[in-house]
């Protein structure tokens, strides 16, 4: 959802996910838990929102719920806006163009992100090796 800098977690971790963010003109993301197709991030925004040129396209899939805050996500092809409160979630489906259309000015939006799966561009081909004295 982001294209701040990502900053991994040691691999034993813990922490708390409303803790305090230094503000900046970026998004903050933490990336608590990367496992094969696996993602999940902390980010944190307080009046970010997406340039306007600017559309997220991923290959993956990404479930996403904000625990604070406030935020909406603009689809393309002029959907309405997609308002979020705290205990609001959604699921993006992957290459579904989308970007965040604002973040509440006063305060911090935590998001959690899970992006899962992969394109078949991003999976190495699986190939069957046989012996070479068939």
């Amino acid at each position: 959802m982001t294209s701040a800098a990502k900053e991994p977690l040691p691999a034993t971790a813990a922490g708390n996910l409303f803790g305090a963010v230094e503000p900046g003109p970026l998004e903050h993301v933490d990336v608590l838990v990367e496992r094969g197709d696996l993602t999940v991030e902390r980010i944190v925004s307080m009046a970010h929102a997406s340039a306007p040129d600017f559309w997220y396209d991923s290959p993956r899939e990404e479930w996403v719920v904000l625990l604070s805050g406030a935020a909406a996500l603009e689809f393309e092809h002029g959907e309405a806006l997609h308002e979020m409160r705290p205990g609001d979630y959604i699921r993006i489906e992957a290459h579904r163009r989308h970007r965040v259309a604002w973040t509440h000015p006063a305060q911090p939006s935590v998001w959690l992100a899970v992006h899962y799966g992969a394109a078949a561009s991003m999976l190495e081909p699986e190939v069957d090796k046989l012996p070479d004295d068939r």
